[in-house]
């Protein structure tokens, strides 16, 4: 783990976020579930290349998305099985708390729904557009 990912932990855990991107003294956080702070900062065009992470939660979505941000390092409370394949092909190095098959729903019952979107893809850049596709069809399904 580099220093700055060992820093992106402590202020993950210090905070109590979701999430904790560190490169040297800049540092990005947030306390959102899921995939939102990722795809926000790349929405945002944020340069977070070479920067390590901290995340509670890590399934393959995120992993795609953080292959897209271009950090280096991270550290994963809970990782999943593909998650853990996806930044290995991605040159992303990670450390975790525990791993797991794959990442649950927020109901238990089935398997997340960001990580059955992206069981597929292996390509960073695609894994954005099909995630923000599946946002969408889950906000319009909520509304109907």
């Amino acid at each position: 783990m580099t220093s700055d990912t060992l820093a992106a932990k402590k202020e993950m855990e210090e905070k109590g976020c979701t999430c904790v991107l560190k490169k040297g003294a800049d540092s990005c956080f947030s306390f959102d579930r899921g995939v939102k702070p990722l795809l926000g900062w790349i929405d945002e065009g944020r340069d977070l290349s070479d920067y390590g992470a901290a995340d509670q939660v890590v399934g393959k979505a995120a992993a795609l998305l953080y292959a897209c941000l271009g950090i280096k390092d991270l550290y994963a409370r809970v990782i999943s099985e593909p998650a853990e394949r996806a930044l290995e092909e991605n040159g992303i190095t990670c450390s975790y708390g525990e791993k797991v098959p794959y990442i649950v729903n927020r109901t238990k019952d089935g398997l997340c729904p960001m990580e059955q979107a992206v069981l597929e893809v292996s390509d960073p850049k695609e894994a954005v557009s099909v995630l923000k596709d599946k946002l969408s069809s889950m906000k319009k399904a909520i509304r109907s």
